[in-house]
């Protein structure tokens, strides 16, 4: 075999073993790409449906707030006069009415709270979650979560339901015993700040009271 011949045939070699070792980049560059696309999807799809199935459970509940709830009684040609002292209220817990000039602030309470103070709470939209004190620590805490985040829900125990929990806004009452109860979501998702709202946008803080939470 003469030198050309040779320095042919290396180069013939090198060109396949070029081409071999492309061939195998390529490869590995579609195994990475295709292996990335599948976890950018699967981490797509991960986040897509909690917020689908937020979004749904969302509309939901505008639908069932948007719609009457059941149990839900009204209250009306109610006072709202500044007064000191205590009122004799027609309601247990109240709904309105004179109340203090000091609006409570609104969180959540362990003790119990004033009602004068609160009613004028509830005429800057405020919605009160009041329960009864031997509700068990789970449940007070499914309540305590209900209000979290929320600006004018208010949260304490109250002496002498004839009910677990009762909901007040102004006006309005709903009384329930299970917690979980589903209407009590929908009482707040129309009535924190809601149509009946005496003086939309008050504070519901720089009021009285520390909530605990």
């Amino acid at each position: 075999m003469s030198s050309k011949q040779r320095n042919e045939e290396r180069a013939a070699k090198l060109a396949a073993m070029r081409a071999e070792q492309q061939r195998k980049d390529r490869r590995s560059k579609i195994l990475i790409f295709g292996t990335t696309g599948a976890v950018v999807l699967g981490l797509a799809a991960a986040t897509a449906i909690p917020l689908i199935n937020q979004a749904e459970r969302q509309k939901e509940l505008e639908a069932a707030a948007n719609a009457p709830i059941e149990g839900v009684e009204e209250f009306t040609d109610l006072s709202s006069n500044h007064v000191e002292g205590t009122v004799d209220y027609a309601t247990t817990p109240p709904v309105g009415g004179d109340h203090n000039t000091v609006w409570q602030n609104c969180g959540v309470y362990t003790e119990p709270v004033t009602d004068e103070n609160v009613v004028h709470s509830l005429e800057h939209g405020a919605v009160w979650i009041a329960y009864s004190p031997d509700l068990s620590t789970d449940d007070v805490a499914i309540l305590t979560d209900k209000a979290k985040g929320e600006a004018y829900a208010l949260v304490s125990p109250y002496e002498a339901l004839d009910a677990s929990v009762t909901l007040s806004a102004w006006g309005l009452q709903l009384k329930v015993d299970d917690p979980a109860d589903p209407r009590i979501d929908a009482f707040l998702e129309r009535y924190l700040q809601g149509e009946q709202t005496l003086e939309p946008g008050a504070a519901c803080s720089g009021g009285v009271g520390t909530p605990a939470a």
